[in-house]
């Protein structure tokens, strides 16, 4: 079976040569992380030789998550070498700069057997932690040759996911079987690995470590960046309400960012919201050029992060840039997450539940229905209901207006995310505990 596997990733990468090689001529994609998803890392990596844990994240999202894991990592193996790796160039970014616990920082290698073999003869993990769902066949299986346990952390299974998976479970029993624990964030994400084929005795329930996300803080440099971005934008401007839409998305030609913009239009027609200004965040950087061609032709006055030009006057501003997002929800008055006006399954609306902000997203928070669950349930989070485009508009326009008027639910529904967050913590202490158990 892996050989087959191996033979259909091969015939892949050959049919996607030709966009590879597009892109690393025009966007410089892929041309300098090359060798390290081959298997070729820092020289220096060969000649340490402390024990070493290894930590996967994909993207953004699970490189965030898993900043809380590395500082308590740190705290509970000082002597340990951290190595931690990502999928992708915007999670490559963001590990690199707020990491600060990791040791190295690298690339995840093609799971080619040589590929593969390679990484790990120069890692030489004594145990790797997978965050969410990143099961690669011919990855685990070599670290089940060499004795090398698997830890998943912060297990989830999407909806989507398991009806594909589960199709071919008689398939994936064995690569499940292969992974030493997972801990997994809800009861049902653990009932679903368990119908893939995981071994009992090897999952476990432990809650989300997104939760944990506020032990991380910002980094000093990350305080710097929110200051010169609060100064060249005026985002605290009194009376001018900033109203935050993070990791926006598209899906089949239905843009959020335009949804968004005709629920400024009608909020900008009513008294509270006549000043109201827009910071608008989209979620994959390959869509920031055509969001700013779009948005220079509208009536607004929009300011680009990417020129760096301060534009304190700005009413809508466009930060098409990695990793800076989570600074500026400080600023906020109103925060939107996206991927939820569309069919997208939603982003993660702790960062901005960190800071006390009132939260609205769309009716489709699929891959966050417990956290969204959770929220709803302690009035810390308001929903939208499902509706075409010009609905969803002004359903988003009457949130924004409610949430600018009425002081007193603002502030409940803030506070109460904030407390939501607090009284769901604990993953990353049963996480440490449990890559102790494996290493004992």
């Amino acid at each position: 079976m892996y050989f087959l596997y191996s033979l259909l990733l091969t015939l892949a990468f050959l049919m996607l040569l030709p966009y590879f090689a597009w892109q690393a001529v025009v966007p410089r994609k892929y041309v300098n992380n090359i060798a390290e998803r081959l298997g070729r890392f820092h020289p220096d990596w060969h000649n340490d030789a402390r024990p070493t844990l290894w930590l996967h994240a994909v993207s953004v999202g699970e490189t965030l998550a898993s900043l809380p894991l590395l500082k308590a990592l740190r705290a509970q193996f000082p002597n340990h070498r951290l190595i931690i790796s990502t999928t992708t160039a915007s999670g490559q970014q963001v590990a690199r700069e707020r990491a600060v616990e990791a040791d190295g920082i690298c690339y995840f290698p093609y799971d080619w057997r040589f590929a593969v073999r390679r990484a790990l003869a120069v890692i030489r993990p004594q145990a790797v932690i997978l965050m969410e769902s990143e099961l690669w066949p011919n990855f685990l299986t070599e670290c089940r040759t060499q004795g090398i346990p698997v830890l998943v952390a912060n297990g989830r299974v999407s909806d989507r996911s398991f009806r594909r998976a589960y199709r071919m479970r008689r398939l994936l029993k064995p690569l499940y079987c292969q992974v030493s624990c997972f801990l997994m964030q809800t009861a049902t994400d653990a009932e679903r690995v368990l119908a893939l084929g995981a071994n009992p005795a090897n999952v476990k329930v432990s809650g989300n470590l997104k939760y944990d996300i506020g032990a991380a803080g910002l980094s000093a440099k990350q305080l710097t960046i929110s200051q010169d971005l609060n100064k060249a934008y005026s985002l605290t401007t009194p009376g001018a309400s900033l109203i935050i839409a993070g990791s926006t998305a598209e899906n089949a030609g239905e843009e959020e960012e335009q949804i968004l913009l005709e629920a400024l239009r009608a909020l900008r027609k009513t008294a509270v919201g006549e000043h109201a200004r827009l910071l608008i965040a989209p979620r994959h950087p390959e869509r920031f050029a055509a969001i700013a061609a779009w948005l220079a032709e509208t009536e607004f006055q929009v300011a680009r992060r990417s020129t760096k030009q301060a534009m304190p006057e700005a009413e809508v501003i466009l930060l098409d840039s990695i990793g800076e997002l989570g600074t500026l929800y400080q600023f906020a008055q109103i925060v939107f997450v996206g991927g939820s006006l569309v069919p997208k399954g939603g982003h993660n609306i702790l960062e901005p539940a960190l800071y006390g902000k009132p939260i609205v997203v769309g009716p489709h928070m699929e891959n966050f229905r417990a956290i969204t669950q959770e929220f709803l349930k302690r009035e810390a989070l308001l929903q939208l209901n499902t509706g075409d485009r010009q609905a969803l508009a002004m359903q988003l326009s009457v949130a924004f207006e409610r949430l600018l008027s009425d002081q007193a639910y603002t502030q409940r529904l803030g506070a109460n995310a904030r407390k939501t967050i607090e009284a769901n913590r604990g993953a990353t202490e049963r996480t440490v505990a449990a890559v102790a158990k494996l290493l004992s």
